[in-house]
């Protein structure tokens, strides 16, 4: 078997929150929280090397890649392996301003390139990159906010390009940027890196997702009770539930069709994408699993005496899968592409509007104890205090009970 390979990637967001981008960084292993970069050349091609391998279209979903950049990487050869349209590289700021570098800079812009000068101070040295390059980044953790309000006034007079903030940290600190003019944002206020090795959906997570799509599609049980038949360990996991979830039967379920008829369609919809969230229970995800399900089924209490029956399973749906990347490790569109949800569902994950968005923010607000957020999305809902609480303890429950009836048998095949 070949070295895993590992990157970092961290999102860069517009003012609304919506990706733009991410910064690819090096990671020596799939656990390390930070760079511990001893050769900057070298993790510089491994990073490219090892983007190539993961392979960009999956790895970016249509997303530019921002590569932080050396002097000896940006003069290597290496730097043209990666199409012109996938990249913005980064010029580091230890790189020193030179002729050679300029005519660099300036080659690879002919080729198609784009450019970005990393943790900007206006220093008069950097002045002549400016028009070479499309993107300048802020620190605007190791800095005062008066200065970087100071430098963007200053840089706008000449500069014609979009700025970056890098390591937002709060909301106040998104707030003062984007006030202050600058139009995308990186840090921990929006999401961490997220550490990847070389993923894609598993062949068992694949069959769970090919029959979410024929459940959706289907009108009579039949249609998915031979896909279920051939797949056996769906097929255990299936009449567990349907024995567990009823378990005052006077008979025990024993076959597909029995189960299928006990519980509908919409009851095995929900059931499959519960399987698919939470069938690669690891040390990263287990939390996230737990988090999901919860959400999903706070999600659907509050909509109980809003919506209709379909809409809240919809909206349990909606908050299973709002945690989607860190439990299935691929990108949320990728998903959606795989296993096509309505459109109010696709609205609140995506672009966090539609119907269900309410529903979505209060529970993530409930999550964090973010009482002013709280009180904010619960009157979009017409919510009480009271009625928040119950569901919040209700959805717990329910996920306690729920995790004892979907864990894996004992040796039993990951789906």
């Amino acid at each position: 078997m070949g070295n895993e390979i590992y990157l970092a990637r961290q999102p860069i967001v517009d003012a609304e929150h919506r990706l733009f981008a991410y910064e690819l960084l090096f990671r020596h292993s799939l656990a390390s929280v930070s760079a511990q970069i001893t050769n900057q050349l070298q993790a510089g091609v491994e990073v490219i090397g090892n983007t190539l391998c993961i392979g960009p279209d999956w790895l970016l979903q249509g997303k530019l890649a921002f590569i932080n950049l050396d002097e000896a990487t940006l003069m290597s050869d290496f730097v043209s392996l990666l199409p012109p349209h996938h990249v913005v590289y980064e010029i580091l700021e230890t790189v020193p301003v030179t002729p050679v570098l300029i005519a660099r800079i300036q080659e690879l812009r002919q080729q198609g390139y784009r450019f970005a000068l990393d943790d900007f101070v206006a220093l008069e040295e950097y002045m002549p990159l400016l028009p070479m390059v499309d993107f300048v980044k802020l620190d605007v953790l190791e800095q005062h906010p008066e200065k970087t309000v100071e430098i963007i006034a200053h840089l706008k007079r000449s500069f014609s390009g979009q700025f970056i903030a890098e390591k937002v940290e709060s909301r106040e600190m998104f707030e003062l940027c984007r006030n202050s003019g600058i139009q995308y944002f990186q840090g921990y206020y929006f999401a961490r890196p997220e550490n990847l090795a070389n993923k894609a959906i598993q062949p068992g997570q694949l069959a769970v997702l090919e029959l979410m799509n024929k459940v959706r599609a289907c009108k009579e049980l039949g249609e998915v009770e031979e896909p279920l038949r051939r797949n056996a360990a769906l097929t255990l996991r299936l009449l567990r539930y349907a024995n567990s979830a009823h378990s005052g039967l006077r008979q025990q379920v024993h076959t597909v069709r029995q189960a299928l008829t006990l519980i509908g369609l919409n009851t095995l919809y929900r059931w499959l994408a519960l399987l698919l969230a939470t069938a690669r229970p690891t040390p990263t995800n287990a939390l996230a699993a737990r988090t999901a399900v919860t959400r999903g089924r706070l999600c659907e209490l509050l909509g109980q005496t809003r919506l209709d029956r379909d809409a809240q399973d919809e909206l349990f749906i909606t908050g299973l899968f709002s945690l989607a990347e860190p439990l299935l490790e691929i990108p949320l569109a990728r998903l959606l592409e795989l296993l096509p949800m309505p459109e109010p569902v696709v609205q609140a994950l995506v672009h966090r509007s539609g119907p269900y968005a309410p529903f979505l923010n209060l529970a993530e607000a409930s999550e964090r104890g973010d009482f002013e957020q709280i009180a904010r999305h619960a009157g979009a809902i017409a919510c009480s205090p009271d009625e928040i609480n119950v569901a919040e303890l209700q959805a717990l429950a329910w996920t306690e009970e729920l995790a004892r009836e979907v864990a894996p048998m004992a040796g039993e095949p990951a789906a």
